[in-house]
């Protein structure tokens, strides 16, 4: 096939990747995620796309759909994106662009700034070859995916169903191969409330929230088991050392492989919910992501994707994984849908966030050929 000669420069993909993973995007902030969607809409439009900008909901920033122009408008290929991290303003500081070794670093690099420029980078580069893709392609980057994808769910479903395939540039798995079914994952808010006093004259007269909310994040963990998982990840509470806390707020997360493990797991939790000592505690549901199992058309489109892999000189495997991506909307509806197709590394969400850089040409390449072959 054509598309496996494709010339794929590796300073040249770092280059413009250093762009969007210099420009910090944290979800809660909007101006920053917004900066990021400009460039992003910059490098889009450079490449032909017609632009859409999508006024941000729910106190988010905007997501953009740029399609790319094609003679048909049969349902085409969406590749699927996030352009906000988890990385406060100021984490270049401590995590800042560098390439060391065999390894490229900064915040967001590997979840999913990295992915998404390859994929845009294959398009560009099949363009420059005249080779023409059999079915439009469309890209929608979001703005929220890191907290669940609370204001875009419909957004994707929708767009996900305009379109015969979905490509997700989310970082690859350990193997190297392909993601073709996600966990289901649900979160939960919890709030404690007790009496004030002060701390220092009267503490016997209040009832802390803060004690409460601990009591009931060991009851939450020591609930986890191999079939559905269970962490509080934020906790909020109190204002003033010398006053006995009224309130405090925090957020669990769940996941489970199988739906109806994760269903017992939202009840258990729910159950959580009531009054203890003048404290009443409070469990609700927050966002969730229903559990993709690879269904025989997302397996044809893994077939397709090895034999890709194969002609270009190595191989891959499927599996299904935790963790959570956009890919459960589509997958979830029945949409042949592989995730995981973006850049090898490790540490995302951390400090040591990093990509392996002999990965870059060979998944911009396996992504390239997708993007030429489907059909």
């Amino acid at each position: 096939m054509e598309y496996a000669n494709l010339h794929f420069n590796q300073e040249e993909i770092l280059n413009g990747l250093r762009r969007w993973v210099e420009c910090e995007s944290p979800t809660f902030d909007v101006r920053a995620v917004n900066r990021c969607m400009d460039i992003a809409c910059y490098d889009l439009a450079a490449a032909g796309a017609r632009i859409e900008r999508i006024a941000g909901q729910s106190g988010f920033a905007d997501c953009v759909r740029a399609r790319f122009p094609h003679s048909s408008d049969a349902p085409g290929i969406l590749v699927l994106g996030h352009l906000d991290t988890v990385h406060p303003i100021g984490t270049l500081v401590k995590l800042p662009w560098r390439v060391d070794g065999r390894r490229s670093y900064g915040p967001g690099i590997l979840d999913m700034k990295g992915g998404n420029y390859v994929a845009l980078h294959a398009l560009r580069q099949l363009a420059k070859a005249k080779i023409a893709t059999q079915l439009p392609v469309t890209f929608l980057f979001t703005s929220d995916e890191e907290v669940g994808s609370p204001s875009t769910r419909t957004l994707i479903e929708e767009e996900a169903k305009r379109n015969a395939y979905v490509l997700v540039p989310e970082p690859a798995p350990a193997s190297r191969g392909v993601i073709s079914g996600r966990y289901a994952i649900a979160r939960f808010n919890l709030e404690a409330t007790g009496r004030p006093s002060h701390a220092g004259s009267n503490p016997e007269a209040g009832r802390s929230a803060i004690r409460e909310m601990l009591r009931k994040i060991g009851a939450i963990e020591a609930m986890t088991t191999e079939n559905c998982k269970l962490s509080v990840g934020v906790i909020r509470g109190g204002q003033w050392a010398n006053c006995i806390p009224t309130t405090c707020t925090g957020e669990a997360l769940s996941m489970a492989k199988q739906q109806a493990d994760l269903d017992n797991c939202v009840h258990a939790m729910l159950a959580l919910s009531g009054e203890n000592n003048g404290v009443s505690f409070r469990v609700t549901r927050g966002v969730t992501r229903p559990v993709w199992k690879p269904g025989a058309k997302t397996l044809r489109l893994f077939d397709i994707a090895r034999g890709i892999a194969r002609e270009i000189g190595f191989d891959i495997s499927h599996e299904s994984a935790g963790g959570g991506s956009d890919g459960n909307f589509a997958g979830a509806l029945g949409i042949p849908t592989l995730d995981g197709l973006g850049l090898a590394g490790s540490g995302y969400h951390t400090l040591e966030e990093h990509v392996e850089l002999d990965s870059l040409i060979p998944r911009s390449q396996l992504i390239a050929g997708l993007l030429a072959h489907l059909t």
